[in-house]
């Protein structure tokens, strides 16, 4: 048939198909969400900076889709819109909290406790503690994703795990004391 090898030449090596964005972004944006709200503590922000990764990956999917896991490349956007985000929002957030009082329905305390410890460890060892428990990715991928050393992500895990069950012991002694 005519044309039929310029067909078969295209599907090989034409751009990604949209179907492969899609069946990445249903099957994962949930994953992204929730690593975003791991990081930032807010579900809306966490959906609207997750949402926002997906659509700069859609926007250069073309070379996205080329890399050996875009999935990681998706994550480490996300985290750094969180990061910018929060440095820009800092000071916005400490005016708003002085001019506005905000209704929040109650949440788990055992959900408050760990968002909170969370926010109070280190940048590096938040996100190393979230994507490799939270997320579930081997100490290897959170190095690569984290552009840092085996040994040194190592080292974040356990100070971070340290300082969260500390926090979350005593967050736990707390609680039984004022009950």
């Amino acid at each position: 048939m005519p044309g039929s090898g310029e067909h078969d030449r295209r599907a090989t090596h034409g751009p990604p198909a949209a179907a492969d964005f899609d069946a990445l972004y249903n099957a994962r944006y949930g994953d992204v969400v929730a690593m975003v709200y791991a990081l930032v503590g807010d579900l809306a922000e966490a959906q609207d900076l997750a949402q926002e990764a997906f659509c700069r990956a859609w926007q250069r999917w073309g070379d996205v889709a080329r890399y050996d896991d875009p999935l990681a490349w998706i994550r480490r956007v996300a985290a750094n819109l969180a990061t910018s985000r929060w440095r820009r929002g800092r000071v916005a957030r400490a005016h708003w909290g002085r001019e506005r009082t905000v209704d929040v329905p109650p949440l788990d305390p055992d959900h408050v406790a760990l968002v909170t410890a969370l926010r109070r460890l280190p940048a590096d060892q938040r996100r190393a503690v979230v994507l490799h428990h939270l997320i579930d990715l081997p100490v290897a991928d959170v190095a690569r994703e984290m552009d840092a050393a085996v040994g040194t992500v190592k080292s974040w895990l356990h100070r971070g795990r340290a300082t969260l069950a500390a926090e979350l012991a005593q967050s736990t002694e707390e609680v039984t004391y004022h009950d």
